[in-house]
């Protein structure tokens, strides 16, 4: 069997979740995590936030906005890997990283610094006026999103495709200069839905003030769809599907079936009016179920708060020892490997790991000092992926850095926790 796909997918938390949002990231999203054979990566971008919005209560409302959406959407958040951005440290050291190998051109090249950069010249300012380095630096971090997590997809909207290609540019700028350590992911893009129009017709976009909220109540849902722009034509005169805002939020929502259905209608001459009724009635049908179960969360904010933290450790198990392998390729080291008199430690007097599979069918580690006597013992895991994985996060950090470390593996019966971290300090010396 092939390796599991890696999608990964974030939602800037800077505002309320409207219906773009849901047909553009949540559902595809949701759907992408119960396929077979995928590893869904789901974060809360409110690093991200930092950069539109200077208003603190507005990142965290959003945070729990957004992640109560995603769950009311179906998301089973132990099933995927489901984080907030500014619980992982080492999106931001890599962001670092990176930045140390992109060049200023590509930046520039950057569609949301180019539109301030035109807005600027059209109301003849400062070329930089209103321009902070969030937002000229917005590609990079995005891009350590992506890379710290070596996602092979990434579903986007059609306006973000150029940040993917960016995030493919800089992996390999790193790729060949220190080695092959990232995967170049690839954009995904739902055409039929992947930009959404507004109440005006433009893009939905909380920068427009155009958009409906997801998860509005009814009535309210019903008065917003009621106020969608049309054109003039009257009952019975056939309408144009093209251009249509309505006839384009019908059909993100719509079987093809529906779809067809309405288009016939649109010829047929029906009245925006009971158009716009059979939107509402068709949108509601989908969202009214997930309504109680968002209401709840948003009700009870510390049980998000404790799947935010779950998934946090979850997201570190794989980006701490991953973090560890890159400050290595970097050349931040330790220093003792540049003394000259030193004595290499034969490899046969070296603490070692021995990893066995137990008639229970799963897999187990031990860690052993020089002479064989056991100082860790794993708990088992489900394949020897998962066992090397942990032995990997040991090794990088050590047994007593953290909690999280002790459910990996425990002290043996007549050793001890400084035992155990002196032995692994020991292999990364001799790393």
């Amino acid at each position: 069997m092939s390796s599991p796909l890696r999608v990964l997918t974030g939602i800037t938390t800077s505002g309320t979740p409207h219906l773009g949002n849901y047909v553009g990231a949540v559902r595809p999203t949701v759907r992408a995590s119960r396929l077979p054979n995928t590893e869904s990566f789901l974060f809360l971008a409110d690093y991200h936030a930092l950069i539109k919005t200077g208003d603190p209560a507005r990142v965290q409302r959003s945070t729990l906005e957004i992640a109560a959406t995603w769950i009311a959407c179906g998301l089973a958040p132990e099933q995927v890997t489901f984080y907030r951005q500014s619980d992982i440290p080492e999106i931001t050291e890599l962001t670092w990283f990176l930045t140390c190998l992109t060049g200023k051109g590509l930046l520039n090249r950057a569609h949301a610094y180019k539109a301030m950069l035109d807005k600027n010249a059209a109301a003849g300012a400062d070329p930089d006026d209103g321009v902070n380095a969030g937002l000229f630096m917005y590609p990079v971090l995005m891009a350590a999103d992506i890379l710290l997590f070596n996602a092979n997809l990434v579903p986007v909207g059609r306006d973000q495709v150029q940040h993917i290609e960016m995030a493919r540019d800089i992996a390999s700028s790193f790729n060949h200069q220190y080695g092959e350590h990232f995967v170049l992911p690839e954009a995904v893009i739902e055409d039929a839905v992947a930009t959404l129009p507004g109440l005006d017709g433009r893009k939905m976009s909380k920068s427009y003030d155009n958009t409906i909220p997801l998860f509005a109540p009814r009535e309210q849902l019903k008065k917003l769809i009621l106020g969608i722009v049309t054109d003039s034509k009257t009952p019975g005169e056939p309408k144009d599907t093209e251009g249509s805002a309505l006839f384009q939020i019908y059909q993100a929502f719509a079987t093809p079936e529906e779809t067809a259905a309405f288009a016939q209608a649109y010829a047929d001459g029906i009245g925006w009016g009971d158009a716009k009724q059979r939107l509402f009635e068709r949108i509601d049908s989908e969202i009214a179920p997930m309504r109680a179960t968002y209401e709840e969360l948003m009700t009870y904010p510390e049980r998000v708060e404790a799947l935010l933290r779950a998934g946090a450790a979850k997201a570190r198990a794989v980006a701490t020892p991953f973090t560890a392998r890159l400050r290595h390729a970097v050349g931040l080291r330790p220093l003792q490997a540049l003394a000259e008199t030193r004595v290499k430690t034969d490899k046969a007097a070296l603490p070692s790991f021995k990893q066995y599979r137990e008639k229970d069918g799963l897999f187990y580690f031990k860690l052993a000092d020089a002479k064989g006597r056991v100082l860790l013992q794993s708990r088992g895991y489900a394949s020897p992926k998962h066992c090397g994985e942990a032995i990997a996060h040991l090794k990088a950090q050590g047994w007593s850095a953290s909690p999280a470390l002790h459910e990996m593996a425990a002290v043996a019966e007549g050793a001890s926790a400084a035992e155990a971290d002196a032995a692994l300090q020991a292999l990364r010396e001799a790393a």
